[in-house]
C-alpha cells in the first residue's frame, strides 16, 4: 500500500507522448533539462502576470519544446490564444524577446507558436486552474467539483476523477474529498489518461487539486 506512480510517466511511450523533443550528450543533458523547466515556468508566470482578466482566460494545457541545432521552438497549447494576441500589454513578440534575453538566445534562434486547444476544459491543467480559482473565491468545494464534472461532461471524454485535499471550507482538520464520473482505469497502461496536480492558495492554507481524465483506450 502507498506505492504510487505518476500516471503520465507510467504510460510514457505507450499512450503518452513526450513534451520535450531534443537530443543531447550526457554532460549537457542536466543543463538542457533545467532550461526546459525554466522556459515552462517563465511562460506561465509571464502570462499569469500580464493577462488582466484571468477568469476569462482558458489557461495553458501544456508546453512543447523542440530543440534543433540552432533553433528552439516552443509550442504553447492554450485554451483561448486570441486573448493573448489581443492583450495590448502581453504580446508574443515581447515574451519572445524577454525569454531570449533570459536564455541568451537571438531572435532568429527562438520561435514561439500558439496552438489552440479544441476543448479547453478537456485539458486537466486548464480545468485545475478553473477549480483553483473557484476555491480561492470561497466557493464550496462540493459545488466546485460538481461544476467541473459538468464542464468535462460537455466534451467527448469517457471519465473524470477530481480529488481535493486540505482544509476544505476552512475546517480545522484537513481531509481528502473526491468525486468521479465514468471510468478512470489508472492501472491500464493503454488507457489514455491525462493527469494534473495543481495547488490552490486560499486564506485557510494550500489545497491540493488532482484531476484524472480518461479519453479512450489506444
Amino acid at each position: 500500500m502507498g506505492r504510487k506512480i505518476h500516471p503520465l510517466g507510467f504510460r510514457l511511450g505507450v499512450s503518452q507522448k513526450h513534451y520535450s523533443y531534443w537530443f543531447a550528450q550526457n554532460k549537457n543533458y542536466p543543463q538542457l533539462l533545467e532550461w526546459d523547466r525554466e522556459i515552462r515556468d517563465f511562460v506561465e508566470r509571464y502570462i499569469q502576470k500580464n493577462v488582466k482578466n484571468v477568469s476569462n482566460y482558458g489557461g495553458i494545457g501544456h508546453i512543447e519544446i523542440r530543440r534543433k541545432t540552432d533553433l528552439v521552438q516552443i509550442n504553447i497549447h492554450t485554451g483561448f490564444p486570441d486573448l493573448l494576441i489581443e492583450e495590448q500589454s502581453l504580446g508574443i513578440s515581447q515574451m519572445k524577446i524577454d525569454l531570449g534575453k533570459k536564455l541568451g538566445l537571438k531572435s532568429q534562434n527562438l520561435r514561439v507558436n500558439l496552438i489552440s486547444v479544441t476543448q479547453p476544459y478537456g485539458e486537466p491543467k486548464i480545468l485545475a486552474e478553473h477549480v483553483a480559482l473557484q476555491l480561492r473565491n470561497r466557493v464550496p468545494f462540493r459545488r466546485t467539483m460538481k461544476k467541473a464534472i459538468e464542464l468535462i461532461g460537455r466534451t467527448t471524454d469517457r471519465g473524470i476523477k477530481i480529488q481535493i485535499a486540505g482544509r476544505l471550507n476552512g475546517s480545522e482538520m484537513a481531509r481528502v474529498e473526491w468525486a468521479r464520473e465514468g471510468r478512470v482505469p489508472l492501472q491500464t497502461v493503454k488507457a489514455g489518461i491525462k493527469y494534473c496536480c495543481h495547488p490552490a492558495q486560499t486564506i485557510y492554507g494550500v489545497l491540493g487539486i488532482k484531476i484524472w481524465i480518461f479519453r479512450d483506450t489506444q
